[in-house]
């Protein structure tokens, strides 16, 4: 197709999509649907959907440090132990656990922008190297990886109270635990040049690479552990990226070789052309639209489809039309279901909000744990309206691409998903794997599924064949690990053990 023609096209999509965002198109959204979910503009799209998780962001333009930030080697990493004042028995419970006073080893953070803004927050319960390394990205785009740290997988949750508490399923237990704040403007992580906005999957993975390099530098030990990528929803285009970048950046001898063995990606979307059109059968067979509904609503998934073959792997501005066309599937959706939680729809919306992960923007601006993060005057941000729009070229793109290579490489690949999330639900996930050419395809098609057992009762269903796995998870929704965090924990111990499918393994932590 010839500029001229992919010119034709882009007009064509963004037409439909104008015709379908008005109350007066085929699918005639109800004119009593609340004022913020009527169709807007991206920069709108965004802003609301981050305040639905009552999150009340700032607007997260790059931020300069303040004054007496001490200036660090670009490319290095600057560290700073954390002294865990805030427990909620004064260190009690740390000392039991840890053996040590109320500074917690192993658990440091980096704000500083000599990695290319990324901030982070790692811990390993016990201490031990031979267990892997765990990386964790949240997604948003632009939302904070401390939203999992002390929500979902994190070492401790934070109590009304402003206090730490200890918990039972953190991830630490079976990993050393690394979470990063990224893109650039994501949480504490911050530039002072503009030009450090990402825009795409390149740069952030190569930002990614650039952390990774400078940590493994400082910690030369855990180079040689296993190297695990993970995360949730939107990470579903970064973490495929990545984890080319480092499988690239292996066989290149670049810098210090990273043991990658796998990643794993939670609710994510990866493959938007497949997970779009999920939407309506995902939403009838649960339940939520009416067969009318859904046959409305059906007539935008062609369009949809061709807007986002369009858009191809390239991120060009026809991606942006085929963002506005497909997000018209889910947003008729989001609408009839009204005060439904699209994260989990057997909650109810609190209000106007979803989700209440307020304590964390409190805990986070208290002085005394400002001032242990040695993060100065910069801003918190939980999730970042400046960086999911700066991210609108990149979210059609087809993430799934380059996956079948990391598999022939005989890298692990888990894609689990909570049944009850919508937004990015297990059918569109279930549905991209199968659809996925690899030399293992047939095989995986073909497996019979099993159940994934905890304690001797089903909390899933999983199929795997060779390198790659599918889990659908019980009782769960958008984040796994806060709804069934024993189930998470298991599936972290087991998958990372080689023995996702055998409740009986057990990983060995001795030193």
């Amino acid at each position: 197709m010839g500029p001229a023609a992919q010119a034709r096209a882009l007009l064509g999509l963004l037409l439909v999509a104008a015709a379908a965002a008005s109350p007066e198109n085929f699918l005639r959204l109800p004119s009593s649907a609340p004022r913020q979910l009527a169709p807007r503009f991206p920069r709108s799209d965004a802003v609301d959907l981050i305040r639905a998780l009552n999150l009340h962001p700032a607007d997260a333009s790059p931020r300069r440090p303040s004054a007496g930030d001490a200036a660090a080697p670009a490319g290095t990493l600057v560290e700073r132990p954390l002294r865990l004042a805030s427990l909620a028995d004064g260190g009690g419970a740390l000392a039991r656990r840890w053996g040590t006073s109320a500074t917690a080893p192993g658990t440091t953070a980096s704000p500083t922008p000599t990695t290319q803004g990324c901030s982070t927050s790692s811990s390993s319960r016990g201490g031990a190297r031979r267990i892997p390394v765990v990386i964790w990205l949240t997604g948003g785009p632009g939302c904070s990886s401390e939203l999992a740290l002390f929500y979902e997988n994190g070492p401790f949750h934070i109590a009304d109270n402003m206090s730490l508490v200890w918990n039972d399923f953190g991830w630490d237990q079976a990993s050393n635990l690394i979470y990063v704040d990224q893109p650039t403007g994501t949480g504490f992580s911050y530039s002072s040049d503009s030009r450090d906005t990402r825009h795409n999957e390149a740069s952030i993975s190569d930002d990614l690479y650039a952390f990774l390099q400078a940590f493994f530098t400082e910690h030369p030990t855990y180079a040689k552990n296993d190297f695990y990528i993970t995360g949730e929803s939107y990470a579903g285009h970064y973490i495929p990226a990545f984890a080319s970048r480092v499988h690239q950046g292996n066989k290149n001898n670049e810098g210090i070789h990273i043991n990658l063995k796998g990643f794993a990606i939670g609710n994510g979307l990866t493959d938007p052309a497949i997970q779009y059109k999920a939407y309506p059968d995902y939403a009838l067979d649960m339940g939520l639209i009416t067969k009318a509904q859904y046959n409305k609503i059906s007539k935008i998934v062609p369009t949809c489809e061709f807007a986002v073959k369009l858009c191809g792997t390239s991120g060009t501005v026809s991606c942006l039309a085929a963002y506005v066309v497909c997000n018209t599937i889910f947003g008729s959706i989001r609408t009839i279901i009204g005060s439904k939680n699209y994260y989990d729809i057997r909650k109810p919306c609190v209000g106007s909000l979803c989700y209440d992960f307020s304590n964390l923007e409190k805990f986070l601006n208290l002085k005394s744990v400002r001032e242990s993060l040695g993060v100065g005057d910069i801003e918190f941000v939980s999730c970042s309206p400046t960086v999911y729009q700066a991210m609108l070229l990149d979210w059609m793109r087809n993430l799934e691409v380059g996956i079948p290579d990391l598999l022939e490489s005989d890298i692990k690949v888990l894609i689990y998903a909570g049944e009850y999330d919508l937004i990015c639900n297990w059918l569109g996930n279930s549905r991209w794997v199968n659809s996925m050419e690899w030399s293992g395809k047939e095989a995986f098609v073909s497996s019979s599924e099993k159940p994934f057992t905890v304690d001797g009762k089903e909390a899933g269903v999983l199929k795997s064949h060779g390198p790659l796995s599918f889990l659908k998870v019980h009782d769960a929704g958008h984040m796994v690990p806060m709804d069934q965090p024993k189930a998470a924990l298991e599936m972290l111990k087991r998958w990372t053990s080689g023995n996702l499918s055998d409740p009986s393994s057990k990983l060995d932590f001795t030193m």
